[in-house]
């Protein structure tokens, strides 16, 4: 698990050509909702050491959050080869990020 926000992060068309399962995180280091989620995130990614964890400080104008429509955080996006299959916004439980983990980790 990433515990630092990348800034600025990778572009769009980074994301877009990852392989295998990844984990997008969009937040900031001084949001609550965020600092309460590191948690669960944390013990989610631990049972899934293959997916990939990318942790992007979000804001106003910042072009990777507005492309996938990011209105609160933390927003997680889950991806498969570059491409969304789920999403959380202000997870609080490890249960349900596990589940998508799962989803995203799985074969197609």
């Amino acid at each position: 698990m990433n515990t630092e926000y990348e800034n600025p992060g990778p572009t769009r068309a980074d994301v877009d050509s990852l392989q295998g399962a990844a984990l997008l995180e969009f937040g900031t280091p001084w949001c609550g909702y965020c600092r309460a989620a590191q948690g669960p995130i944390a013990e989610a990614l631990a049972g899934h050491p293959g997916v990939r964890h990318l942790k992007v400080e979000d804001g106003s104008g910042r072009p990777l959050g507005r492309s996938f429509r990011v209105k609160f955080w933390p927003t997680l996006v889950f991806l498969r080869d570059g491409a969304e299959v789920g999403r959380l916004v202000r997870p609080h439980d490890a249960g349900q990020i596990r589940e998508c983990l799962a989803q995203v980790a799985s074969p197609a």
